[in-house]
């Protein structure tokens, strides 16, 4: 179960990781869901 988990976590973030490209596109994404999760809050 551990490891399903943890090889899933890995999965996705190296997915995320090469849809970013760099760092700066990594802070856009990131950003870009801080302002989804803050407009449902609203």
């Amino acid at each position: 179960m551990t490891r399903t988990l943890i090889a899933t976590l890995l999965l996705g973030s190296s997915l995320i990781l090469a849809a970013c490209n760099t760092v700066e596109g990594a802070g856009r994404d990131v950003q870009s869901a801080g302002n989804a999760i803050e407009d449902a809050a609203d």
